[in-house]
């Protein structure tokens, strides 16, 4: 499988950098981890920068209660081999505290009540610099966001009040209950995390590589027949050959018709992809700036 290894690796030194200037300047950093590809990639990179040591990070992930079963055994999974910490924070709980409301309709999600349960973790656990694996050719809010992107006292993002990150130098000193969000991947694409991803043998989710299950079409996008996602009315359930680019919430990831069952297989395909990952994703369709708006009340 050709891969450049010097690009790679001057992505993965990039993102190690960063990853130390985190331990450096900050007092309770943490990772946030949804089991997806990116967070599993991040974790990874960390290892490797604190190896020998433990990475020095406790992995928070928002738990929707939607997700793939897949997700939350393979984040327990991974946390028990990497013998890390993990910290849940819970929607559900949220709601039922009434800190978050449950959407209703044909079209409810939980992606928004993530926000207050991501907000409380942070209080509860006073953390000051939360890692995350978003990438910057994913979406065009995430395009806005610098390494070191900086939160207000509740957690807000202001995509115009940024600092300049001049010669690699992160400012991230803030002021007492604000916070910092950090993205070391942010110059990596799609296809240069596949290829880390086999260069390096990281073991991931069996979702992200073809494999048969029901699905149904809905608006033009195939949802994964679940306990969460259930036929309505006129929709048809099938066995279809799907893998998922993606993973979040069951009610909103889509599914991508595919025979890539294998690594070198999605990297031809995500090579020759015209869509980006979260193009299949309706929380994004909800409106052009879907992402944005969600970003700047605090979300990932």
């Amino acid at each position: 499988m050709a891969y450049n290894i010097n690009h790679l690796n001057e992505l993965e030194a990039e993102a190690i950098y960063v990853m130390r200037e985190v331990a450096a300047q900050f007092e309770k950093p943490a990772i946030l981890f949804s089991g997806g590809k990116d967070s599993i990639l991040l974790t990874h990179l960390a290892k490797k920068a604190f190896f020998p040591a433990k990475i020095p990070f406790p992995l928070v992930h928002i738990d929707t209660g939607h997700n793939f079963p897949e997700t939350i055994e393979f984040r327990d999974y991974l946390a028990d081999l990497l013998d890390a910490k993990l910290i849940v924070g819970s929607v559900q709980e949220a709601i039922d505290a009434g800190l978050a409301v449950e959407e209703k309709g044909a079209n409810a999600s939980r992606n928004v009540a993530q926000i207050p349960a991501l907000l409380k973790a942070i209080e509860d656990h006073q953390f000051d610099a939360l890692l995350g694996g978003a990438r910057r050719d994913e979406e065009k809010a995430r395009a806005k966001e610098r390494f070191f992107s900086h939160r207000d006292e509740f957690g807000q993002w202001d995509p115009k009040n940024q600092r300049p990150e001049l010669w690699n130098i992160f400012n991230g000193k803030k002021h007492f209950g604000e916070h910092f969000r950090i993205f070391p991947i942010s110059n990596w694409t799609e296809l240069d995390v596949w290829q880390y991803i086999a260069k390096e043998n990281i073991e991931l989710p069996k979702t992200y590589y073809s494999h048969v299950r029901p699905c149904v079409v809905r608006n033009g996008t195939i949802l994964a027949v679940s306990e969460f996602v259930q036929p309505r009315e006129g929709e048809e359930v099938k066995d279809m050959q799907v893998r998922f680019r993606t993973m979040g919430d069951a009610t909103i990831t889509g599914a991508y018709l595919s025979d890539a069952d294998t690594m070198e297989k999605i990297i031809q395909e995500v090579a020759s992809a015209r869509e980006t990952e979260r193009g299949n994703r309706a929380d994004d369709k909800r409106s052009e700036t879907a992402m944005e708006d969600r970003k700047k009340e605090g979300y990932f």
